[in-house]
C-alpha cells in the first residue's frame, strides 16, 4: 500500500479510529480510578569500616572491603533476620515476606550507599517502614560482623537520609496511564482501519477495477438518492451533475478504438447495478448529440427498457427473432431524438439460444448498418449466459460495476466470463459512486461546480449515500 492509500483508509475510517482511540483512554482512566493510590518512601544507609589506623593503605583496604560487601548488605535488607525486628516494633499484622514485597533495596554503583525504597497505601507508615528497616539492618550487619570476641564491628552503617512521608501518591501515574491508552487505542484503531480494508472484497474504486481488469474506466455515474423516482435523468434533468457524468461518458466511448463498429452489450457482474438505467441515459445522451441510436432489450428475462421510457412492450426482439414481426414494425421512436427503440417483446422459454443464433448475429449487423451506435441492455453476467453468447456479435462489452456493492471476486467472473467466449470489454463504468468520502465521486476528477461551468449539486444529490435504492 501506498501513503495514499493509508491516507484514504484513514479517512474511509475515520469514526472507528475515533471509537477505540477514547475506548482506549477510558479503559486507562477506568483502571486509574479503580487502583488504591500507593504511597513511596526512601531512607539511605551510608556502609563504612572502623580502622584504628589513618593510613592511606588502610583506608583503600576499608573502602574496598566495604563496596565488596554493599550488595551482601542490600540483599539482607528483605531478609526475615531485619524484617521480623521491624515488624514487631511497629505492631505489623504482617509476615516478612509479605512486607518483603513492599520494600525495594537497591546500591547505586561505585558507591556504598544502600536505598531502602517502601511502597506502601499510607504514606506515614510507608516513612516509618524504611527508616525502621535501615535501622534495623545496621543492628543486624554489625551483629553478623562484629568478630567472636570482640566489642566492636568491623562495619558501621550509618542512615544519612530518614524517608519522609510522600505528599502524593507515586501510583497510579494517572497522566502516564492515559497517554498509554490513547496511544494503544490508536494503534489498536489504526490497525483494525487497515485491516478491515484488507478484507473488504468489494469494488469501491476505479484502482479496485484496475486491479481485475485491464479495460478503461470510462464512465462514473453519481449516487443519486432519487435515481428509482427518475431514472431517465439526461431527460428529466439535463443540467444535474448525475446527467453530466452520462455526457462524459458519451464521449469517453467514441473515442474507444473498437475496429470501425460501435455496437455494445451493457451488462454487469449482478443484478441491481445500474446497467439498465446506464444504458438508456447513454443512448439518450448519444442521441442528443446527434447520432443515431438504436437501444435493444436484450434481456429477455426481466425487460425494463420499455417500463422506463413509457413504451408498449408487447411486441419487440423476441418476435423479430422467431420472424413473426419486422423489425421495422416494432422499432418505435422515442423523445423526439434520432433515437429507436427495440423492446424485448415477450420473455421465451430459451433467451440463450436466442440471442446466441444466426438470427440475433444478422439483426445486430442490420442495425450497425443503420445506426450510428447500437446499445444492448443485457442481463448480468453471473447469474445466466444471456450476455455472454451476445457480446460474441457485438463490438464490444461495457461492464457496470456498482461502487460498494460488487465484489472483486463477482467482478472477476463477469470478466472472465468474457474472455472464456473471446469477447472484447471496452470498457468499465462505475455507477452509484457515493457523493462524499474517499471513495466519492470528487475522486475522479468530476466534481461538481468546476470553474463555474454551471453545474450545480442538487440537495438531492448532496443528501445521498454509498448504496443506491436504483433497480438493475
Amino acid at each position: 500500500m501506498e501513503l495514499t492509500d493509508y491516507i484514504r483508509v484513514l479517512r474511509k475510517n475515520w469514526l472507528i479510529i475515533l471509537i477505540i482511540f477514547l475506548v482506549g483512554i477510558g479503559a486507562a482512566a477506568v483502571y486509574s480510578l479503580t487502583r488504591t493510590p500507593m504511597y513511596e518512601a526512601s531512607s539511605t544507609v551510608f556502609v563504612s569500616t572502623q580502622t584504628s589506623s589513618d593510613s592511606v593503605q588502610e583506608l583503600n583496604q576499608g573502602s574496598t572491603f566495604s563496596q565488596a560487601r554493599v550488595t551482601t548488605y542490600t540483599n539482607l535488607v528483605k531478609t526475615p533476620i531485619v524484617l521480623n525486628t521491624v515488624i514487631a516494633d511497629l505492631g505489623l499484622g504482617e509476615t516478612a515476606s509479605q512486607l518483603a514485597s513492599k520494600i525495594t533495596a537497591s546500591n547505586t554503583t561505585s558507591t556504598t550507599l544502600i536505598t531502602i525504597t517502601v511502597t506502601d497505601a499510607d504514606a506515614v507508615q510507608a516513612a516509618d517502614i524504611a527508616n525502621a528497616i535501615a535501622s534495623s539492618l545496621t543492628s543486624a550487619v554489625e551483629s553478623i560482623e562484629t568478630p567472636n570476641g570482640s566489642d566492636t564491628s568491623p562495619v558501621r552503617l550509618t542512615r544519612v537520609s530518614d524517608a519522609q512521608p510522600a505528599l502524593s501518591p507515586s501510583s497510579p501515574n494517572v497522566p502516564l496511564n492515559l497517554a498509554l491508552g490513547a496511544l494503544i487505542g490508536l494503534a489498536l484503531g489504526i490497525g483494525v482501519a487497515v485491516l478491515r480494508t484488507v478484507l473488504d472484497t468489494k469494488v469501491r474504486s476505479a484502482k479496485d477495477a484496475a486491479a481485475v481488469t485491464d479495460a478503461p474506466l470510462i464512465g462514473v455515474i453519481a449516487f443519486d438518492s432519487k435515481a428509482k423516482e427518475r431514472p431517465l435523468i439526461v431527460h428529466a434533468d439535463p443540467l444535474s451533475p448525475r446527467a453530466e457524468s452520462f455526457r462524459s461518458l458519451r464521449t469517453n466511448l467514441q473515442f474507444l478504438d473498437m475496429g470501425g463498429r460501435s455496437s455494445f452489450v451493457v451488462t454487469s457482474s449482478v443484478p441491481s447495478e445500474g446497467k439498465s438505467t446506464t444504458t438508456i441515459n447513454l443512448a439518450i445522451a448519444l442521441a442528443d448529440a446527434g447520432k443515431r441510436v438504436a437501444l435493444v432489450d436484450t434481456d429477455l428475462r426481466k425487460p425494463k427498457v420499455a417500463e422506463y421510457l413509457g413504451l408498449e412492450g408487447g411486441v419487440g426482439l423476441t418476435d423479430v427473432l422467431i420472424g413473426r414481426a419486422k423489425l421495422g414494425d416494432v422499432m418505435l421512436p422515442w423523445g423526439g431524438r434520432s433515437l429507436f427503440v427495440l423492446p424485448a417483446g415477450k420473455i421465451p422459454p430459451n433467451p440463450s439460444e436466442l440471442l446466441g443464433s444466426s438470427q440475433m448475429h444478422s439483426l445486430i449487423e442490420v442495425l450497425e448498418n443503420g445506426f450510428d451506435v447500437v446499445l444492448c441492455d443485457a442481463p448480468p453476467l453471473l447469474p445466466v449466459t444471456d450476455a455472454a453468447v451476445l457480446s460474441t456479435s457485438m463490438s464490444g462489452a461495457i461492464m457496470v460495476v456498482a461502487a460498494g456493492r460488487t465484489s472483486r471476486h463477482q467482478l472477476t467472473g463477469a470478466v472472465e466470463a468474457l474472455h472464456t467466449v473471446g469477447a472484447k470489454l471496452a470498457g468499465v463504468v462505475m455507477s452509484m459512486v457515493p457523493t462524499r468520502g474517499p471513495d466519492s465521486y470528487y475522486g475522479y476528477g468530476y466534481g461538481y461546480g468546476y470553474g463555474g461551468y454551471g453545474y450545480r449539486e442538487s440537495a438531492d444529490v448532496r443528501s445521498a449515500g454509498e448504496a443506491s435504492s436504483t433497480p438493475r
